[in-house]
C-alpha cells in the first residue's frame, strides 16, 4: 500500500498491518494509508484484519503533529475520528489483532472493530488523554460509550485507567486474549469464520445495531470540529 501500511489478501481476508518502524503513530500519512487499505478491502469484498508491528499496535495520534497545532493537526484529528466511524460502519467484518500497546486514538480504533483479539503480556491499553492533560474529545467519549461496559466507562474515560490485556476483556476493550504466538492464527481464524456470514445481512444488521451510536458519534465529530476551530 505504501511506506507505512501493508495489505495482504488471502482467501477473502485482507490483513492490514501498520508499521512505521517505531510506535505506529497515527500520523496524517498513516491514516491516509489505512483509508486506502480499507478502500481496497471494500473493493475486494474482504474481511479485514487490522494489526500492528511487533509489540505495538499503535501509540495513537502523532504527538509532533498534534503539538504543532494548526491545519495539519486539525486534519489529523478529523481523519482519525472519521476512520473510527468508517470501521464501525464497514460493510464487511473487521477483526482487530492488538499485538501490544494501544494508546489514545489507537484504543478508539480498537473499540471500532467487530471482534478484538489481544496478546497476553506486559502491555497497556489506555485512553490516556486525561492523564496527559487533554480533555477527552466528544467523539472519543461516544466511541468509548458504545463499547465499554458501564462499570468501566468512567474509569477508562474520566480516570484514564490503564488496563492489562486480561483486564481489558471485562472492560470491553477486547473480546479475547491469547498468547503472542497465537495472535495471527486466532485473528485469521475468526476472520475466516466471519467471512461466512451473509454480507448483506451483516452490513444491514451492523448499521441497525450501531445506528444510534453512529449518529451520536457524527454529532460529536461536529462538536469537536467547532472546538478545534475555536482553539486555533
Amino acid at each position: 500500500m505504501g511506506a507505512l501500511v501493508t495489505y495482504r489478501l488471502e482467501d477473502a481476508v485482507a490483513t492490514v498491518t501498520l508499521d512505521d518502524g517505531k510506535v505506529n503513530a497515527l500520523s496524517p500519512g498513516m491514516l491516509a494509508e489505512i483509508g486506502a487499505a480499507l478502500d481496497r478491502a471494500e473493493a475486494d469484498g474482504a474481511v479485514v484484519v487490522l494489526t500492528g508491528r511487533e509489540r505495538v499496535f499503535s501509540a495513537g495520534f502523532d504527538l509532533r503533529v498534534l503539538r504543532g497545532g494548526g491545519a495539519e493537526a486539525y486534519g489529523m484529528l478529523m481523519a482519525g475520528f472519521e476512520l473510527a466511524v468508517r470501521m464501525l460502519a464497514f460493510p464487511r467484518p473487521v477483526v482487530v489483532a492488538c499485538n501490544g500497546h494501544a494508546y489514545a486514538m489507537a484504543v478508539f480504533l480498537l473499540l471500532s472493530g467487530d471482534y478484538r483479539v489481544g496478546v497476553d503480556g506486559p502491555y497497556t491499553i489506555t485512553a490516556n488523554e486525561v492523564a496527559i492533560g487533554l480533555t477527552m474529545p466528544h467523539t472519543a467519549v461516544e466511541v468509548c460509550r458504545q463499547r465499554l461496559t458501564p462499570a468501566h466507562f468512567t474509569r477508562a474515560v474520566v480516570n484514564a485507567e490503564a488496563y492489562s490485556p486480561a483486564d481489558a476483556v471485562p472492560a470491553g476493550f477486547l473480546d479475547r486474549v491469547v498468547a503472542d504466538e497465537e495472535l495471527a492464527v486466532t485473528a485469521r481464524a475468526k476472520a475466516v469464520e466471519l467471512a461466512k456470514l451473509d454480507p448483506q445481512a451483516h452490513a444491514a444488521s451492523k448499521l441497525r445495531v450501531r445506528g444510534p451510536a453512529l449518529a451520536a458519534i457524527r454529532e460529536a465529530i461536529e462538536k469537536d470540529a467547532v472546538d478545534l476551530r475555536a482553539s486555533g
